[in-house]
């Protein structure tokens, strides 16, 4: 016990006189506890042995011989304590400045190249062969106690340099900064918030063995599964194939395993608002911020999320919405513009292309949608088949929209009528057989029909959102692990149109007017797309 002692006061010494050095948070805690042992072993045994200054020296020489422990006195073991408590306070104090009460962060930054053309019905192609962006996501959470979370991202998204008219946001005739695109666009310089919400959890609710989370805040509302596969990240809420889109909101989530038997399953409601009509501030009447009713009408979304089975190999994922007061433009201002557009396209003029500018259609409010979306996911084919197999994941998805148009010219989608449409996603994700251990491949396929509309505008895809085609899309990629922190990938997506109006919004603009229409004719439609990417990844 005596040894023990020496070492300990060594050990005590070192410390005090060598803290300010670097340790490691975890290695200096592990030791304290450790010190705490120890000195609770002396109490016990100290408490009932005098000890004395000559036997502390004696036994201190027979020990440095490898003979026998050493005694300590009351007096020396009082001031071991006194020293060991100072550097649990200083530890303490150290661990609340380095991490316990400040926000953790991570970095999320990607350098791209991307390889975008369009082929046009007429045959022309548009292209831009050299795209290179900068994406970059700060990432921020603290957790208080272990009921209360904050989440946030702070996002910076933008293409090498200046755009040709010295404004990179890009806004004419508007869209490139919508709100619900914020971040998934290269935009600007400044920095914007992507997510920013609070979370509160418990283990039981009003007494019953319900674990539940409520969340408030600007949502993590894009990037969930499937596409967070090829996007090589976690899975955020929504499922994709319908909901792909910033927004602010709530959600409120209930694990229900204990209560109706089904193994992993949970059930989430969640809503948000995707543009508000108040009016700005500082209006001439006083008015500030009430509604506007010469604006659109609130956009609003509830939905349901629920995993019914959930094992860790197999399982269920089903989610439902309903949208209010969809934008678009009704059909007579955008025939207008067509028109002009149409002029515009046969005589490039300065006098047509102003025409062009003016009739710029504005937004309607053109009806409500119904979303739905049943996926499945396995996370390894088979049982023990193979070694890569077990490694591999597959998800078939399959999806419904139904319109409810108002009464306002061309509907939704370019009719009065409701209109259903559906999409199926099929997708598999594998270890590359090169480099299995570093490095992912993956193929997906989605089909959309003629009247099939989703909610994707945020899709982290340049050359359009895939999920939204009416018609085939393809995609091949390979993501490449190069160290704890950096990474690379490379992609091919192409979009083979079958009708106009994919990624539009929800009025007459959305009209799914066929390829090989005159109306695709006269208006150059876009006929495929196709966008080459590689990328390099810092994530950390």
């Amino acid at each position: 016990m005596k040894r023990s002692i020496i070492a300990l006061s060594a050990i005590a010494a070192m410390w005090s006189s060598s803290f300010a050095s670097t340790i490691s948070q975890e290695d200096l805690m592990k030791q304290i506890e450790a010190l705490k042992a120890q000195i609770s072993a002396l109490e016990s045994k100290v408490g009932a042995t005098e000890s004395t200054s000559k036997a502390n020296k004696e036994s201190l020489e027979k020990m440095m011989k490898g003979e026998t422990p050493v005694t300590v006195s009351d007096e020396r073991f009082k001031k071991l304590e006194k020293k060991v408590s100072r550097i649990d306070r200083t530890a303490k104090t150290a661990k609340i400045q380095s991490a316990g009460d400040n926000i953790k962060w991570d970095i999320d930054f990607r350098t791209q190249f991307d390889n975008i053309e369009y082929e046009h019905v007429s045959g022309r192609k548009t292209s831009n062969h050299n795209l290179l962006t900068n994406r970059l996501w700060l990432g921020a959470a603290y957790a208080p106690n272990d009921h209360t979370v904050f989440h946030g991202k702070l996002s910076y998204n933008k293409a090498f340099g200046d755009s040709a008219n010295h404004n990179q946001s890009n806004t004419n005739p508007g869209y490139a900064n919508f709100d619900w695109v914020t971040n998934e666009n290269a935009l600007d310089n400044e920095v914007k918030v992507k997510e920013a919400y609070w979370l509160y959890k418990d283990k039981t609710l009003f007494g019953a063995d319900i674990p539940w989370t409520v969340s408030v805040g600007r949502r993590p509302s894009t990037d969930g599964l499937p596409i967070n596969l090829r996007n090589n990240q976690r899975r955020n809420s929504p499922l994709s194939h319908i909901v792909d889109v910033e927004f602010d909101g709530f959600s409120i989530k209930l694990d229900t395993e204990k209560v109706t038997g089904f193994t992993g399953s949970w059930f989430k409601i969640c809503g948000g608002r995707g543009l508000t009509n108040a009016k700005a501030r500082f209006q001439n009447d006083g008015t500030d911020y009430a509604e506007d009713d010469d604006l659109n009408e609130n956009v609003d979304m509830l939905g349901v999320i629920a995993v019914p089975y959930d094992d860790g190999q197999y399982s269920v994922h089903m989610q439902y919405a309903h949208a209010w007061n969809l934008i678009g433009f009704d059909q007579d201002s955008l025939t207008a513009f067509n028109n002009n557009y149409g002029a515009y396209l046969k005589n490039p003029t300065s006098d047509n292309a102003y025409a062009m500018q003016m009739s710029q259609p504005s937004f309607k409010d053109v009806g409500d949608i119904d979303f739905a979306t049943i996926l499945f996911k396995s996370e390894g084919i088979g049982n023990g088949i193979s070694d890569y197999l077990d490694d591999t994941i597959f998800f078939a998805s399959f999806a419904m929209s139904k319109t409810h148009p108002n009464d306002i010219p061309g509907g939704m989608l370019g009719t009065d009528e409701s209109k259903t449409g559906y999409s199926y996603w099929l997708g598999i994700n594998a270890p590359c057989p090169i480099t299995p251990d570093s490095a992912r491949v993956g193929v997906e396929f989605n089909h959309g029909s003629q009247y099939w509309r989703s909610m994707t505008y945020g899709e982290d895809t340049y050359a359009g959102s895939k999920i939204a085609a009416r018609g085939d899309a393809w995609e091949v990629y390979r993501n490449q692990k190069i160290n704890k922190a950096l990474s690379w990938g490379l992609s091919y997506v192409y979009i083979d149109y079958d009708y106009m109006g994919s990624n539009s919004f929800f009025g007459a603009d959305g009209t799914p007017y066929s390829i090989d229409s005159n109306y695709a004719k006269n208006t150059d439609a876009v006929e495929s797309a196709q966008d080459v990417r590689a990328y390099v990844r810092y994530k950390f």
